[in-house]
């Protein structure tokens, strides 16, 4: 029995079908079978998956009647289907890379749930970037397997068919087929989340959606909406049969109303006749079926919700005419956020900026670290005369150090200091509302050396295209920057890729890795006592990146196992990427949580030994010319679904382990610290430590703040020049 069975309808698309037939074969993961159903024998669909079943044994094609419409071509594959899970695409769509390879990892992981939601990619057809918009949805589930009791938001009738996998077994023990008929992924969705027993989701994009010039079929005009409240009484009618509990049947509820008044409120789609007719029925289901203690939404949706119960169509209608008319008043005056605050940053706006004010931000307003804020202690010694304002969210502004001038992101001040600074630094980007200036500098530090794909290169990986948001959006915010700093030729190389735009690059080093060249001995044994490192331990900072493809923060790694392995003198520093430093402090006995600490560099002074998988910090910390171990357990899934610009594997800064057995072994014998470790990091950071030799903040502020000219600006001192930071334990310096 294959893994899946992979079912795809071909009416009307026999054009782009062998790009959806194409997309699976690609796959990684061949355990599927591939079943095109085609409209009858002698069509050009049916003579395109002909040819494919002619090539390849796992494509079996089957045959549908026009006439049986989608829902008839779906089940009709259903029948056919002999895999243990199915997988639905429509013709005109595609698999994204390693779709089934997330599939069958994340339904290892959670065990045979009836349903497994997954994230999809809306794609233009011809300009406009992907949206992803399953992925809020999805992301208020429980991190693994529940029932839909907990999650009841993941109703099933918000996601098409094609946004989720079905174990065969679960969909023929209760007997579960589309619906005849228009959305028929609505009666399906619903019916399915009713009879499920175990649930789970996956945040990774599976399925390409293309969407088409002409739009969805469904939103044509016609009397064919009248069958979404078919689709919404049958849900609703087996919700009562069942008994499904109020605090379940609330949120199926809303969303199957927020679709049928979404119809509603769009004139166009019903014929006139129709009309009064939808919205009387739709009251009438609304009354029967509305959920004890059931709250409305608010605002305007809300209102529509009030009008609906009580049947009063006229007033309804008066009010969509009313909403129409705002509207397309709205499209009229640009509004980005907050009408008071726009005019306010626009008065700001035509002041003179101040040459004397710099603005600085880190991590999107997550503190003073980074960069900008080795830049900004830099400016406060040479630049004096320059005042200086960092930003930072509200609920971080009591962790400011002591006398560092703030603005809180949002505020008066925060769109004041934005409208008439001169310079501005940031290590990601300001927010899309902010105006370039003429005579004003932006300075972009980056955080990182980029082994992931960047910026516009993501646009392949499905998974962080959809994270990205807007690559136009995202190349309008590249053309603010005058300046951009790197540090190594890659760097240079690859930002240029991923960041196409007329900024200077400043190959001057990272600021922030400053530290590494000027901290002593005794700053180093600070550190470790700041944060809990015992005396004489070998402290491993453990440092794992962000898994785009997985929900949440998980080590993928047994911590307490590997000091236990490892040797009774090991500690291990955890330290997860940044999205997960709010979290509880995952700390116990050997390991010590330095998630939340907020310097990563002084983190790195601490330890003796870095363990990473595929984290930018690896090029950090190699300047510090300590043991680097690569911890790559998951390398091929994690290339195939975020990308890399090199092959860390064939280039590593120190021995690579791809099991924790493995982990544990390079500690036991030493071979972490060794003789072929040392030539490897040699190596390393020949290539990805080129310009950080303790002065980078200092070439910044005197090139951009104080305008020296570049020859003026102090030169890298050569790598063999440098002499790095002590290490605490005199086992591991080199």
């Amino acid at each position: 029995m294959p893994r899946f069975s992979i079912i795809v309808p071909s009416h009307g698309v026999a054009g782009r079908l062998s790009l959806a037939l194409d997309s699976v074969l690609a796959q990684s993961f061949g355990d599927f079978e591939l079943i095109p159903v085609c409209d009858a024998p002698g069509t050009p669909a049916a003579a395109v998956a002909a040819g494919y079943a002619e090539r390849d044994a796992r494509v079996t094609p089957v045959h549908s009647p026009p006439s049986a419409g989608l829902a008839g071509a779906r089940n009709t594959g259903m029948r056919a289907a002999t895999g243990g899970y199915l997988l639905f695409l429509d013709g005109d769509d595609t698999l994204a890379p390693g779709a089934l390879t997330a599939l069958d990892a994340r339904l290892t992981a959670t065990g045979d749930v009836d349903v497994l939601y997954f994230e999809h990619e809306r794609t233009p057809w011809w300009e406009g970037e992907p949206t992803n918009p399953a992925a809020p949805l999805l992301a208020r589930a429980p991190k693994g397997a529940c029932s839909p009791a907990e999650a009841p938001r993941v109703t099933g009738v918000q996601l098409p068919a094609w946004s989720a996998a079905y174990r065969r077994s679960f969909l023929g023990e209760h007997r579960l087929a589309f619906p005849e008929g228009h959305f028929t992924d609505v009666g399906f969705g619903g019916l399915v989340t009713l009879n499920a027993g175990r649930i789970a989701v996956l945040r990774h994009v599976v399925v390409r959606h293309l969407l088409r010039r002409q739009g969805s079929r469904l939103n044509l005009p016609g009397a064919h909406h009248t069958e979404l409240l078919d689709r919404a009484e049958l849900v609703l009618t087996r919700a009562a049969e069942l008994g499904l509990p109020a605090d379940r049947l609330g949120p199926l509820f809303e969303q199957l109303f927020t679709l049928v008044l979404k119809t509603a409120a769009h004139p166009a789609r019903l014929p006139g006749r129709c009309r009064r007719a939808f919205f009387r029925r739709a009251g009438r289901l609304y009354r029967l079926h509305r959920p004890a203690g059931f709250r409305r939404p608010g605002g305007s949706l809300g209102v529509q919700h009030r009008l609906l119960a009580a049947g009063a169509y006229t007033a309804f209608r008066a009010l969509r005419g009313a909403n129409q008319k705002v509207s397309a008043a709205a499209q009229r005056v640009p509004r980005p956020r907050g009408l008071r605050t726009r005019l306010f940053y626009r008065r700001r706006l035509r002041r003179r900026i101040d040459p004397g004010l710099a603005v600085y931000c880190a991590y999107w307003g997550r503190g003073y670290a980074c960069n900008p804020a080795a830049i900004h202690a830099k400016a406060a010694e040479l630049a004096p005369h320059i005042r200086s304002v960092f930003l930072v969210e509200p609920d971080q502004a009591h962790a400011m150090p002591a006398g560092i001038d703030h603005a809180v992101i949002g505020s008066r001040r925060y769109w004041d200091v934005l409208a008439r600074a001169k310079y501005l630094v940031n290590n990601a980007n300001f927010a899309e509302g902010v105006v370039k200036r003429e005579g004003s500098v932006h300075v972009q530090t980056q955080h990182g050396t980029p082994l992931k794909k960047m910026g516009v290169d993501q646009s392949t990986y499905p998974v962080t295209a959809a994270a990205t948001g807007s690559f136009t959006k995202l190349l309008g915010r590249v053309d603010r920057w005058d300046y951009n700093l790197s540090s190594n030729t890659h760097s240079t190389q690859m930002w240029e890729r991923a960041f196409p735009g007329r900024y200077e690059h400043l190959e001057y080093g990272y600021p922030r890795n400053d530290v590494f060249y000027t901290a002593t001995a005794r700053d180093v044994a600070r550190v470790r006592r700041e944060l809990g490192v015992p005396e004489g331990k070998t402290a491993v900072l453990y440092a794992p990146t962000h898994r785009d493809h997985l929900t949440g923060f998980e080590t993928g790694l047994d911590l307490e196992a590997f000091c236990e392995a490892a040797g009774e003198d090991v500690v291990v520093l955890l330290r997860a990427h940044y999205f997960y430093d709010r979290g509880p402090s995952r700390g116990t006995g050997r390991i010590i949580d330095v998630t939340g600490h907020r310097s990563s560099e002084d983190v790195c002074l601490a330890a003796d030994v870095l363990v990473t998988d595929y984290s930018s910090i690896m090029f950090d910390y190699a300047n510090l010319d300590r043991p680097i171990v690569v911890y790559a357990d998951d390398w091929d899934v994690y290339t195939e679904t975020r990308g890399v610009y090199f092959d860390l594997m064939a280039a590593p800064p120190g021995p690579v382990a791809r099991t924790p057995q493995e982990l544990a072994r390079v500690f036991r014998d030493g071979a972490y610290a060794s003789a072929g470790s040392q030539a490897l990091r040699a190596a390393f950071r020949a290539r990805f430590c080129q310009f950080d030799d303790g002065r980078a903040a200092e070439r910044v502020v005197r090139r951009v703040l104080l305008g020296e000219p570049p020859e003026a600006i102090p030169p890298v001192r050569p790598l063999a020049e440098r002499v790095p930071a002590p290490a605490a334990s005199p086992l591991v310096r080199s």
